[in-house]
C-alpha cells in the first residue's frame, strides 16, 4: 500500500495515499480498534449539512473569503451526493465528545476543497472548515439534525403506512363478532374490527408522542463552541447557521435556548428515545396479539391466518411460523436496550460537557432505523395479508362462558355465575345450563343473549 505523509499538532502520520482523510482520522483508526460499529452515514451527512451552513455563515460575517467558502460548499455537496461515503470509517467507540469524527469530517472536506484552487488559498481543516466551531457544539447539533431527519423522513411515514393498513383491516372486519380475552381468559365479545382498530389507535398515540419528541430536537447547540460561552463564534452565528440549515434541509431548526444546557445535557434525545420505546412497546403488543391469534392452526387459537412467507421448520413439513411478528418483538427488545443505554449515557454529563455523544446518537439512530424497517416489513409481509378464520371465530364465540355477562342486568350476578359454573362443570352450553337450573327458558335465553348486541353499535349499520 502506498502512503502519504500528513501532520497534525502531534507530528507526522502515514495515511493511505488513496484516502481523503488526514492525520487525526488516521490516529483514531489506530487508537480505537474497538468493535465493528461505525457512525452511520445519515449522521455523517447531517454533519456535512452543518459544515456547509457554517461555511456560508462565516462568509456572511466576513470571516471566510468567497473562494474558500465556495470550495468548501462544493466539497460538502460532493459528499452529500454520496460520492465519498467510504471516507468516514471511524468507530463509535472513540472520544466521548466525537472530536475524532468532527476532525474526520473537517479533514475530508478540506482535502476535497484543496483539489482545486491555488496553493496560497489552501484550506485548513481546523482554521477554515472548523471556523467558529468546536466538536462540543457541532457534534450535538449534528445529532439533532440526524435525529429529526430520520424521524420525519423515514420513521413517521412508515408508521403512517402501517397504521393505514390496520385502519383498512378494522373497517373490512368491523362486522365479525368474536370473543374478547382479558388475563388470557375468555371475556365479553367485541368485533374483530374493534380489536384491530385498537391496534391502530395505539400507533396513532405513538405518532403523537414522537411528534412531541421532535420539538426539543429542533434546538441546535451550534454557536456554543467549547463550553457554551460562544467563544470564537461571531454574534448571531447560531441564528444564521440554523437559517441556512433550514433552507438546505427543508426542516425547522432553531438555536438552543441555552448553550450550556445544550452541550452537557441530552434530555431531548432521552425524551425522543422514550417515545420510540413507547412505539416499540405498542408494536410488541400488536405482534404478540397477532401471533397468539394466529397460533395453531389446529391446536391454538387460530382465529387469524397469516401469510406463509417461508417454510417454518427444517424438520416439520408444512409448518408456518409468525416470522414477521418475531422480528418485531426482537427489535422491540433492542429498542428497549438502546433506550436504557441512552438514559445512562445522558445522565453522565460532567460540568460543561457530556462525553457519551457517539454512543447516544448511534443507539438513537439504530432504534429509528430498526423500527422503520420492521414496520415496513411487518406491514408488507404480514399485516396486509391477515385474514380471519370465520368458522373458528364463530366456534369460540358460541362456546364462551362469558356471554353470560349479558344476563347480569336481568337475573343478577349470582345466578349468572351459577349458570356459567354449571355449563363448565357439565360441559354444556350456557343455554342448556340456564334451562337445567330452571333460571331461564330457552326462548328467554335466546332473547337476552345476543352476541351482536354486546359489542355496541356497529359502524355503518
Amino acid at each position: 500500500m502506498k502512503y502519504r505523509i500528513e501532520h497534525d499538532s502531534l507530528g507526522e502520520v502515514n495515511v493511505p495515499a488513496d484516502r481523503l482523510w488526514g492525520a487525526q482520522t488516521q490516529r483514531s483508526l489506530t487508537n480505537f480498534r474497538i468493535g465493528a460499529e461505525t457512525l452511520p452515514l445519515n449522521f455523517i451527512h447531517a454533519y456535512i449539512h452543518l459544515k456547509k451552513a457554517c461555511a456560508e455563515a462565516n462568509n456572511s460575517f466576513g470571516k471566510l473569503d468567497g473562494a474558500r467558502t465556495s470550495r468548501i460548499v462544493r466539497a460538502c455537496d460532493e459528499i452529500l451526493a454520496g460520492a465519498h461515503d467510504r471516507e468516514f470509517p471511524l468507530s463509535v467507540w472513540q472520544t466521548g465528545s466525537g472530536t475524532q469524527t468532527n476532525m474526520n469530517v473537517n479533514e475530508v472536506v478540506a482535502h476535497l476543497a484543496n483539489r482545486t484552487g491555488e496553493e496560497k488559498t489552501v484550506i485548513h481543516p481546523n482554521d477554515h472548515v472548523n471556523m467558529s466551531q468546536s466538536s462540543n457544539d457541532t457534534f450535538p447539533a449534528a445529532m439533532h439534525i440526524a435525529a429529526v431527519t430520520d424521524l420525519e423522513d423515514k420513521l413517521l411515514p412508515a408508521l403512517a403506512d402501517l397504521t393505514a393498513t390496520l385502519r383498512a383491516k378494522a373497517k373490512e372486519y368491523r362486522s365479525i363478532v368474536k370473543i374478547g380475552r382479558t388475563h388470557l381468559m375468555d371475556a365479553t365479545p367485541l368485533t374483530l374490527g374493534q380489536e384491530i382498530g385498537g391496534w391502530a389507535a395505539m400507533l396513532e398515540s405513538s405518532r403523537d408522542q414522537i411528534q412531541k419528541g421532535l420539538e426539543p430536537l429542533r434546538e441546535l447547540a451550534i454557536g456554543g463552541t467549547a463550553v457554551g460561552t460562544g467563544l470564537n463564534a461571531p454574534d448571531g452565528f447560531s441564528k444564521k447557521v440554523t437559517e441556512l440549515l433550514n433552507a438546505q434541509t427543508s426542516k425547522q431548526f432553531t438555536p438552543a435556548a441555552d448553550f450550556f444546557q445544550a452541550l452537557t445535557s441530552h434530555d431531548a434525545l432521552c425524551f425522543g428515545s422514550g417515545a420510540l420505546k413507547g412505539l416499540a412497546a405498542n408494536l410488541m403488543k400488536i405482534a404478540n396479539d397477532i401471533r397468539w391469534l394466529a397460533g395453531g392452526p389446529r391446536c391454538g387459537i387460530g382465529e387469524l391466518r397469516i401469510p406463509a412467507n417461508e417454510p417454518g421448520s427444517s424438520i416439520m413439513p408444512g409448518k408456518v411460523n409468525p416470522t414477521q411478528a418475531e422480528a418485531v418483538t426482537m427489535i422491540a427488545c433492542q429498542v428497549f436496550g438502546n433506550d436504557a443505554a441512552i438514559g445512562f449515557g445522558a445522565s453522565q454529563g460532567n460540568f460543561q460537557l457530556n462525553v457519551f455523544k457517539p454512543m447516544l446518537i448511534y443507539n438513537f439512530l439504530q432504534s429509528c432505523r430498526l423500527l422503520t424497517d420492521v414496520m415496513r416489513s411487518f406491514d408488507k409481509h404480514c399485516v396486509r395479508g391477515l385474514e380471519p378464520d370465520r368458522e373458528r371465530i364463530a366456534l369460540h364465540l358460541r362456546e364462551s362462558l362469558m356471554l353470560v355477562t349479558a344476563l347480569n342486568p336481568h337475573i343478577g350476578y349470582e345466578k349468572g355465575a351459577a349458570i356459567a359454573k354449571k355449563a363448565f362443570a357439565d360441559n354444556i352450553t350456557l343455554r342448556e345450563a340456564a334451562a337445567r337450573l330452571n333460571i331461564l327458558r330457552n326462548e328467554e335465553f335466546d332473547r337476552l343473549v345476543v352476541p351482536e348486541q354486546m359489542v355496541g353499535p356497529l359502524a355503518g349499520e
